[in-house]
């Protein structure tokens, strides 16, 4: 079936596509794509896993959003995960599948916004996507995900990615975005993060897992054969190790 689309605000990149099953939906993935949160990237990074899942038995919540560029940025960014992932519970109502499993599946700074997403109701008072949500995250797979935003900053990585994220006075801002001051969740993490990936290193799962852990939560690092994109790409090894993630959160 063609997906179909769900709007949550009046920018032009407030919405989310609906990709259905042929049956009963077995569960519900929410797909968060990356980019280092800029606007260059869309959420057409996201609609060939959708639609892998979907045809797996899914129902397949293809999150859009503003980016660094457009509009986006902190708490923009932030917000409208918030609000898109809650809207799924009216898509959900419409056609009648239920939300009590919903997963949160992000690649790269898609990664570290399904993780932030995982812990909204943990958020300091007033803090951006804070609150009880609508819809909860149950468990969340982290494809190469920026999961520690003050090491990436450090490392300076994609250019000064979460300084342009985080704008001016990021240093204040981690307690809110970081999803390192939020350990433990709730909820099971799993990262999947490849070893040949030089874009995110693997010391970003690493740390995140090492640190949930040792705080007494539910996290695992699983390491899969090739680079970035590796885990986004439908028919490779490392995209059958996420969906086997995926399946175990079910």
């Amino acid at each position: 079936m063609a997906p179909q689309r769900y709007t949550y605000g009046s920018d032009p990149s407030q919405f989310a596509d609906l990709y259905l099953p042929a049956g009963r939906p077995r569960a519900v993935v929410v797909l968060v794509h990356g980019g280092f949160w800029r606007s260059r990237y869309t959420l057409d990074l996201g609609a060939p896993l959708a639609e892998d899942l979907s045809s797996r038995g899914f129902a397949c919540w293809n999150l859009e959003y503003r980016r660094v560029g457009n509009g986006g940025g902190f708490p923009e960014t932030l917000d409208d995960v918030a609000a898109g992932v809650d809207l799924l519970a009216s898509a959900a109502t419409e056609h009648g599948f239920d939300t009590s499993t919903t997963t949160a599946l992000g690649h790269s700074a898609g990664g570290h916004l399904a993780v932030w997403a995982a812990g909204r109701s943990l958020l300091p008072e007033g803090a951006p996507g804070g609150g009880r949500p609508a819809v909860p995250v149950t468990g969340v797979v982290s494809q190469a995900g920026v999961l520690n935003l003050e090491r990436a900053h450090e490392e300076s990585l994609g250019n000064g990615a979460v300084r342009d994220f985080l704008g001016g006075g990021y240093g204040e801002k981690y307690r809110f975005a970081d999803p390192m001051t939020v350990i433990p969740l709730a909820v099971p993490v799993i990262a999947v993060h490849g070893r040949e990936d030089t874009t995110v290193p693997l010391s970003q799962s690493q740390s995140y897992v090492d640190a949930a852990r040792a705080a007494g939560a539910q996290a695992e690092l699983v390491q899969v054969p090739g680079d970035h994109f590796a885990v986004i790409t439908p028919g490779t090894d490392a995209w059958a190790q996420v969906v086997a993630a995926v399946e175990s959160l079910m």
